[in-house]
């Protein structure tokens, strides 16, 4: 049977950072989206966030995603993860609430991606509020993907923060990358460091399939918790 590995991006894939942050310093607006930012977090719907980061971008062009992408900071081994997924016939997957005209960029490397609709930029369409993702949303592709790909419960999760919970809460398999707390007791393996190569190779062992993925000496900076939906079904 094949393996859906359902990636996060803002955090996880970009670590320490977000599209809309890495968008935003370009910009010269870092400060106003920060702003935004603590406003989401006090309770704000991811509605209200993407009118406001529309708001805050006026002139953002496509042109500029695409430079602003290819220098964003981005975890080590990344290709070298997908293209061993991709050899043995498993799917890798990007389901990411940042904007779609940002994580389509991921497509490029080989990740079927499912993101937040946004009108391209410059923005000169209205946003399409239905099109916006919200952490429940991950789960729900996720099912509608296993069935798609005929995965069943092999699934492996890879997320960093409480927006990444409600699959964590359901995936067979889950991999905190650099994450807060509350979604490392949630998780399978639990890695914190800058090479997707050294907690994919501990996934690969769980799996029981060797990695072909070099992992560089020194850098296996993960721990691994018993799997399963009993472990998974504990939120204390």
């Amino acid at each position: 049977m094949s393996v859906l590995h359902v990636f996060d991006m803002d955090g996880t894939l970009l670590p320490g950072t977000t599209a809309s942050l890495e968008l935003a310093r370009h910009l010269g607006c870092e400060r106003r989206l920060h702003d935004l930012e603590a406003s989401f977090a006090a309770g704000g719907s991811t509605v209200d966030f993407a009118r406001a980061l529309l708001e805050l971008m006026p002139e953002l062009t496509a042109e500029v995603v695409a430079e602003v992408f290819d220098a964003a900071p981005k975890l080590t081994g990344i290709r070298e993860v997908l293209c061993d997924i991709a050899e043995r016939g498993e799917h890798a997957v990007l389901i990411t609430m940042s904007p779609d005209f940002f994580a389509r960029h991921f497509a490029r490397w080989g990740m079927e991606v499912f993101a937040s609709v946004f009108p391209p930029p410059p923005f000169r369409r209205p946003l399409a509020e239905d099109g916006i993702l919200t952490p429940a949303d991950k789960p729900r592709l996720c099912a509608a993907l296993q069935q798609r790909h005929g995965v069943g419960e092999a699934v492996v999760a890879y997320g960093d923060s409480h927006s990444d919970l409600p699959l964590f809460q359901v995936a067979r398999h889950t991999v905190a990358v650099n994450a807060t707390a509350p979604l490392r007791a949630h998780a399978t393996v639990d890695y914190a460091g800058g090479d997707l190569r050294v907690p994919y190779a501990e996934v690969r062992r769980i799996l029981g399939r060797v990695p072909s993925v070099p992992v560089p000496a020194g850098r296996r900076e993960q721990r691994s918790h018993p799997a399963g939906p009993d472990r998974l079904g504990d939120t204390t």
